[in-house]
């Protein structure tokens, strides 16, 4: 079984080693832990995966082979040893509990009912102290009681003593592929650090006085500036129209942003970059910026990012008159040619989902004008993004 639970980590790209199963058996031969399938799960969790991202493929492969939820409409077997099983009662159970289950005839009578209720039930039960169902006494189901209860399909627990808990899934939102949440997104912004220490010294040096005073024979107090990530962050978010639903996650990306990064401006513009962009979207029409006022006032080391789905007409991008909302002297592309001659470092990130963006036109175009180097608002996407703007 422990096998197949490595191969199948391997099958669903999360990168195990030979290595590192080694070690996982290692710990379990010298029992570090008391054989609990959740002790189990913590162990293996800890030395197979190396990246929060991976976190709920694990999940899933380790819901699989233990009998998880994928595996619910087979029957189902034992495959834990029994010993486990029983560890979780003497730490979870009552004295009380555990009679009423020696009562009814033990874990292995308890794993036997549970399929042969699957057998025989075939739609939705509620309450009751039988079928499989929701909140019953039932040892089978969600939302009920019973002491040497199985959960099925509830997604967390209601008294905390379950002795198995087939779908619970903590770490769902942390794969790379679904969009970003605030903390998600902190996450992943702080690649992008270049630590300095300037300004005024009003941090202690703990090393140097230490030193000093040992070389000196007195004590030698000295201080030091403190840390701070020199980035600089210039941030253009598209506003309105088709970006009107991804306002949640334009909302979360610049609140993390604001955290993040210390000496952070922005500002807005609609489809496309022109002439004029704004920072108050309350008064967009009486009071804009000129946006080579904008370019000549961030020095070139400041990274770039526009955040936008680049959903619209091809013309808004490449002709002039090509705006919906004003006649614009020059091609929106000239503005964006502009901005990447001076900032070497700028990106683009996409709230559409990847798989989309090859249906919309002026995705690839907008694509084209920012040296292929448009991203994905997800995880992954997100990853890449900042080693893009960190080089």
């Amino acid at each position: 079984m422990f096998m197949r639970f490595f191969t199948e980590l391997r099958q669903a790209k999360v990168p195990v080693t030979l290595k590192e199963y080694l070690m996982l058996m290692e710990g379990m031969d010298k029992g570090v832990i008391d054989r609990s399938v959740e002790d189990f799960y913590y162990l293996s969790r800890a030395a197979l995966v190396k990246d929060e991202k991976n976190l709920d493929r694990f999940d899933q492969v380790f819901g699989h082979v233990f009998k998880g939820l994928e595996s619910m409409g087979q029957d189902v077997t034992p495959d834990i040893p029994a010993e486990w099983l029983r560890k979780i009662s003497e730490k979870f159970l009552t004295e009380e509990e555990k009679a009423q289950i020696e009562a009814m005839g033990g874990f292995d009578k308890l794993m036997e009912a549970l399929a042969e209720r699957l057998r025989e039930q075939k739609e939705r039960h509620e309450g009751g102290s039988k079928m499989i169902g929701t909140g019953g006494t039932s040892p089978f189901g969600a939302n009920g009681y019973n002491p040497e209860g199985v959960r099925i399909g509830q997604d967390k627990g209601r008294h905390g003593k379950a002795v198995k808990v087939w779908d619970k899934r903590e770490y769902k939102n942390l794969d790379d592929s679904v969009e970003l949440g605030t903390r998600n997104i902190k996450v992943a912004l702080r690649r992008l650090r270049k630590w300095v220490r300037e300004g005024h010294q009003d941090e202690l040096d703990l090393n140097g006085t230490i030193r000093g005073t040992a070389e000196k024979g007195y004590l030698d107090i000295q201080m030091r500036a403190e840390r701070r990530n020199k980035i600089s962050v210039l941030i253009f978010f598209d506003i309105g129209g088709s970006m009107d639903s991804h306002i949640k996650v334009c909302e979360e990306l610049f609140s993390a942003a604001r955290s993040e990064f210390k000496n952070m401006e922005f500002y807005y513009f609609h489809n496309c970059l022109y002439e004029s962009v704004w920072k108050d979207n309350r008064r967009r029409h009486s009071e804009k910026i000129n946006t080579w006022d904008v370019l000549h006032k961030f020095p070139h080391d400041y990274k770039v990012i526009f955040v936008g789905d680049a959903t619209m007409s091809p013309y808004e991008i490449t002709y002039p008159g090509g705006s919906v909302e004003h006649w614009n002297e020059e091609p929106g592309a000239v503005w964006m040619d502009r901005v990447s001659k001076i900032y070497e470092h700028m990106i683009w990130l996409n709230p559409t989902a990847e798989r989309h963006w090859d249906y919309t036109q002026s995705v690839g175009v907008m694509k084209q004008l920012v040296g292929d180097r448009m991203y994905p608002l997800t995880l992954a996407g997100l990853d890449k993004a900042m080693k893009e703007l960190a080089r």
